[in-house]
């Protein structure tokens, strides 16, 4: 046995707050990559937004630097300044570089707010090669700046000629810790403050990016109303005008907007604190609570509903319902440190209480609106029940239990899903040659015939009546609907493999369509990838390379530093043959997946409406506006 090295008290290293977070920045900003990039300018930004929420601003500027710093600026109070009496130093340093510290404690300064940990800023100051903190309170300007986490001299005081007062903090984070770059992406920041706004009613919101000269500004008046009429432009409305209350119950602010469309999907965002909860909560379930009690009351009242008839289900309440709930309170409890899922108890009550009151009264004084409301509800009970005889053909007796798996499907021969990975694949030729370069111990291959149904425009029947969504459904394992069970998958890695041309662009956006609005638990979990199959194969002499880009292409070919080189452009799959499509793309010590994620849900509610819907304006105007960034047309 081989000798081990002593262990000691000196084998115990002590890290100070910012060593931890430098060595272990994953644990506080989820990953050193871009949505970790971006995560730094979402806690400094949330820092002004708990201002304004708690009625101390009503201005945030955010400017990304040609350098790729960041400024974040504010009216508010201004980071106290004065001496932390237990620490010795000043209140604005003692903020900026020790964690669990801020004002968002116990009697703090803030009766609410998104940030409850109280790591945010100084973790960003610890991520950061260079910072800058600005406080304008009475007159003066208070500042300081740091390297690194790290103290570069003690705070600075001068006469404020603004006579103003808030916040500026700018930084430059870390590209040794980054591991994508610190290049901000402009699109994924102005959509998170488009929604701040609208969640923070007459807070105005400005981005100026000085890199591309692009520049907004967000405002709106009438809050989250102006949110849901925001996710139904692209939609038919059947309710003019939309439901609205805002009310406080012990200490407990509830405001709920919510206006009903012509489709078929049920879009319902929440949020606590102006935290998107993806999973929900307890808010969620007392807004859903009263909605069906509250409609199946006036339903009776008003003879929507006769003796004989049964009341309505939630799903049937539901559909085509888009709604934002959105609670602030003083100690919100989250089932985990991501924030997804609302646990306070009372609040359930809280919301149901408001909720219900309210709407009851709307109802009555907007009988119109709530006869189409009623009668999009009787619509939906009467396809639920006409599909009801489908349903239990096609999901109770056997089609999704398991046991008889589609045809086309090449199961792997590995049981343990957590080991297991389905490839879906486009057409017959990409999947034979996929079934012979895989690797059949954990890789299966479900070729699709076509293009699948677009479901953002059908209804559930017609949907189970598709033999390739049915194929899925089944090679899957959860069931669908009603039936859906995460438990229950086959693989926990799914990924979509279609050609690099728009044909499979298509087919992949029909897929990602699917599974967003049926099976949106698999994209939460991390389930569902997307194959990056390479776009070129350069030869030169007995060497090969692959190129994944034009970039890539581009940088091969002055490394063969020849004008001998035979260049192969893949538009399709099936051009490869089953060791290459191996190498480059199915063998997990080679391959390049994209994992897909929801960050913004109300965000991709709304492009897939756009894109996949039935209103064609929306989505004509969409192609014309971004036809110029297009590289790969087929012709």
């Amino acid at each position: 046995m081989e000798e081990i090295q002593n262990y000691s008290a000196q084998s115990i290293k002590v890290m100070d707050d910012i060593e931890h977070v430098r060595a272990r920045p994953s644990m506080y900003i989820g990953s050193p990559d871009l949505y970790g990039l971006h995560h730094l300018v979402y806690e400094i930004f949330d820092n002004s937004v708990d201002e304004a929420m708690n009625g101390g601003a009503d201005f945030i500027e955010v400017f990304i630097h040609t350098d790729n710093k960041v400024t974040v600026n504010d009216n508010g109070r201004g980071i106290p300044t004065d001496m932390h009496p237990g620490e010795g130093r000043p209140a604005m340093e003692v903020v900026m570089t020790k964690l669990r510290a801020g004002g968002k404690f116990g009697d703090g300064g803030y009766k609410v707010s998104g940030g409850l940990h109280g790591v945010g800023a100084s973790v960003v100051n610890a991520l950061s090669t260079w910072m800058r903190v600005e406080v304008r309170r009475e007159g003066k300007l208070y500042y300081q700046e740091y390297e690194q986490g790290r103290i570069a001299f003690d705070m600075k005081v001068t006469d404020d000629p603004t006579n103003g007062c808030g916040t500026t903090v700018i930084f430059k984070a870390d590209d040794s810790i980054f591991t994508e770059g610190t290049v901000y992406n402009y699109e994924t920041l102005a959509q998170r403050f488009r929604e701040t706004a609208f969640l923070t009613k007459a807070l105005k919101i400005r981005i100026v990016d000085e890199r591309s000269d692009q520049e907004q500004t967000f405002y709106f008046e009438g809050g989250i109303v102006s949110f849901v009429r925001q996710l139904n432009r692209k939609r038919g409305v059947i309710q003019q005008r939309a439901f609205y209350v805002d009310k406080t119950v012990d200490n407990t602010k509830v405001e709920v907007a919510m206006q009903y469309n012509d489709g078929y999907n049920e879009s319902v965002f929440a949020f606590a604190n102006n935290i998107n909860n993806v999973d929900g909560g307890t808010h969620l379930t007392g807004f859903r609570t009263a909605l069906t009690r509250t409609i199946n009351n006036y339903a009776r009242k008003s003879g929507g509903l006769k003796e004989k008839d049964d009341n309505f289900t939630g799903d049937d309440i539901r559909q085509g319902l888009c709604a934002i709930v959105s609670v602030k309170l003083t100690n919100p409890q989250f089932q985990s440190q991501t924030k997804v899922k609302l646990s306070n108890a009372e609040v359930k009550t809280i919301v149901e209480a408001v909720v219900g009151e309210a709407l009851e009264e709307w109802l009555e004084q907007n009988p119109a609106d709530a006869k189409r409301i009623i009668d999009k509800c009787l619509l939906a009970q009467r396809v639920r029940e006409a599909q009801s005889k489908i349903k239990e053909n096609i999901v109770r007796k056997g089609a999704f239990d398991g046991l008889s798996l589609p045809g086309k499907l090449a199961d792997c021969s590995e049981k343990d899903a957590t080991r297991s990975e389905l490839y879906i694949v486009e057409g017959d030729s990409a999947g034979g040659t996929a079934k012979q370069g895989r690797d059949r111990r954990f890789q299966a291959i479900l070729p699709l015939r076509g293009k699948i149904l677009n479901v953002e425009r059908a209804a559930l029947d017609r949907m189970l009546s598709s033999d390739t969504i049915r194929s899925l459904i089944t090679a899957l394992g959860t069931g669908i609907g009603d039936q859906f069970e995460l438990a229950r998958l086959r693989y926990h890695r799914i990924i979509i493999m279609t050609d690099a041309d728009v044909d499979g662009a298509h087919i992949r956006t029909l897929l990602l369509t699917f599974f967003f609005r049926n099976m949106e638990e698999i994209i939460s979990n991390g389930h569902l990838y997307i194959a990056q199959p390479p776009l070129y194969r350069l030869a030169h002499n007995k060497q090969v390379v692959y190129a994944y880009n034009d970039a890539e292409k581009d940088l091969a070919m002055k490394r063969f530093s020849s004008d001998k080189v035979n260049i192969q452009r893949y538009k399709g799959l099936g051009e490869m043959n089953s060791e290459q499509l191996w190498d480059t793309t199915m063998d997990p010590r080679n391959r390049t997946l994209l994992q897909v994620t929801i960050d913004d849900a109300a965000g991709a509610d709304e492009v897939f409406q756009m894109l996949m819907g039935d209103e064609v304006p929306p989505r004509k105007s969409f192609i014309t506006t971004h036809a110029k960034y297009v590289k790969n047309l087929d012709i």
